[in-house]
């Protein structure tokens, strides 16, 4: 099949939905399927997949991350790129539309009903919630009954709907009041291959890598890899990581990934002796950072939008402590150590309590990852989106 995926963010950095994004479309292309991803100018290429850019904006401009006004004018320079793409597209006009976050739903929408195609939207979290979360609208704004008004509107655009999580799935059909046939639960996944337990890697490349991040020897390590923002819970796990300072033989946490690194690493300065904020992780190296840990670390606060972050963990063999959310519990099960949505002490409590029994936490990350290769890679994920389009496709030949 030809396969537009729209993708309104500046796609590939090394963060969640663009994962997500990556995935997918890698996973698609690889079963035979010809993809091409527009995007934002910003971002870098990814080997083995396609991407269309708008040409009218500084290449090495730094890309928004979440709710802000600057995607405005880059959702206004990306609509008619993606349309071009599609009129051009290799081989024809696209099988399907295939779009990611609300404004690449909405693109979309117009699309497909030109080129007479189906359109799929991949549903990570609702788009008011994340605004509510990223402090760019507040809860009690007079403009949000209209934002969620048009947030219901774009739900029911799509022929299908992806959603990353069964609760995300619910939310579309408590909430918005779509139909349950039109959505499809597709949770996150991860390619269990590239991550991989720390016993499966070379040795010495971690022991130099722990000197290089100058993790003291001997000390148990706390590992986070994702963005740095309050609704992540990155202030909580700050609180957190206080509190385990004070007990005998504290932990050291490794807390990667970006924006407002220079931020954090001021609120933690009282913690420099048991916090190192590395800044952006190359997605081909995070396994290899990941791997220095003992225990992961998800504190995130949202809860109506994804968290692939913990399938690395999974992948990576590492015990989890999370908030208790229904999404954390999705992936998790009943192998989590989870502590009350927002309670830092909690927090604390259940890192303390997975690194206290190392052989248990061990065993529960070995569980971890075989929940991983049973329900969580790409390729099953592909397979599910194949499943949908072919549906999509049936239904057109009836009609």
């Amino acid at each position: 099949m030809r396969i537009l995926a729209i993708a309104p963010t500046g796609f590939f950095a090394d963060y969640g939905c663009h994962v997500r994004i990556r995935g997918q479309m890698a996973a698609l292309a690889r079963r035979g399927h010809t993809v091409l991803i527009a995007t934002y100018p910003g971002g870098r290429d990814v080997e083995g997949l396609a991407t269309c850019r708008p040409p009218l904006w500084p290449r090495r401009q730094e890309m928004p991350v979440g709710s802000s006004w600057l995607k405005v004018a880059l959702d206004a320079l990306l609509a008619p790129t993606a349309l071009a793409a599609a009129l051009r597209f290799p081989g024809g006009r696209p099988h399907v539309v295939h779009a990611f976050l609300h404004e690449g739903a909405l693109m979309g929408w117009a699309i497909s009903r030109l080129v007479r195609a189906p359109l799929v939207f991949d549903f990570q979290g609702s788009l008011t919630a994340e605004m509510v979360d990223h402090r760019f609208v507040a809860r009690t704004s007079s403009v949000l009954p209209a934002l969620r008004r048009l947030e219901q509107w774009i739900d029911h655009r799509p022929d299908a709907i992806l959603a990353s999580s069964a609760h995300a799935a619910a939310l579309l059909a408590d909430q918005f009041g779509v139909p349950r046939s039109r959505v499809h639960t597709l949770p996150d996944s991860v390619d269990p291959a590239i991550f991989r337990p720390r016993d499966t890697l070379p040795a010495g490349h971690l022991a130099a890598l722990r000197r290089q991040l100058g993790i003291p020897a001997g000390r148990p390590v706390i590992v986070y890899l994702g963005l740095l923002a309050p609704y992540q819970g990155i202030d909580l796990l700050l609180e957190s990581l206080r509190l385990l300072a004070r007990r005998p033989s504290p932990p050291f946490c490794l807390i990667m990934g970006f924006p407002n690194v220079a931020h954090y690493r001021r609120l933690a300065a009282d913690l420099a002796e048991y916090v190192h904020f590395t800044g952006v992780v190359p997605y081909e190296d995070a396994p290899l950072y990941l791997a220095v840990g003992d225990v992961a670390v998800a504190p995130k606060l949202s809860a109506t939008e994804g968290s692939g972050k913990l399938l690395t963990y999974m992948a990576a063999g590492l015990p989890v402590a999370a908030f208790d959310t229904p999404v954390h519990r999705e992936y998790l099960g009943d192998l989590g150590y989870y502590a009350p949505l927002g309670d830092p002490a909690a927090l604390a409590a259940a890192l303390y309590q997975a690194l206290s029994e190392p052989e248990q936490a061990a065993a529960r990350g070995r569980l971890l990852r075989q929940r991983v290769l049973e329900r969580f890679t790409w390729e099953h994920a592909a397979s599910q989106i194949e499943e949908v389009y072919r549906g999509l496709a049936r239904e057109r030949c009836e009609r």
